[in-house]
C-alpha cells in the first residue's frame, strides 16, 4: 500500500527499510523521502516504525523539524 503519494513510497519500503538499518524519521526523510513534500504520511509512517519497534523516544523527538521542509510532519504543530 502507498504510505507516501508525493514520493510514491509503499509500506513494503519503509518496512525494508527498517530491516537495512533505519531507526528514527529522520532516517526514514533521508533515505525514502518521506514526509518531505506535504506531510501527510507521516504519521503512518511512524506508526510504521513503531510496528517495527524501532522508536524508543516520542515520536515527536524522531524528528528534526528545524531541516524539515514539511512541518506537518511534527505532531505538537499548531494550525496556523
Amino acid at each position: 500500500m502507498y504510505v507516501c503519494l508525493c514520493r510514491g513510497v509503499t509500506d513494503g519500503q519503509i518496512r525494508q527499510a527498517v530491516h537495512d538499518g533505519v531507526r528514527t524519521m529522520r532516517e526514514l526523510r533521508i533515505e525514502l523521502g518521506v514526509c518531505s513534500s506535504c506531510g501527510r504520511c507521516g504519521q503512518h509512517a511512524r506508526e510504521l516504525l513503531e510496528e517495527a519497534g524501532t522508536l524508543s523516544r516520542p515520536a515527536w523527538m524522531q524528528l528534526d523539524v528545524a531541516d524539515a521542509p514539511a512541518a506537518a510532519c511534527d505532531s505538537r504543530r499548531q494550525p496556523a
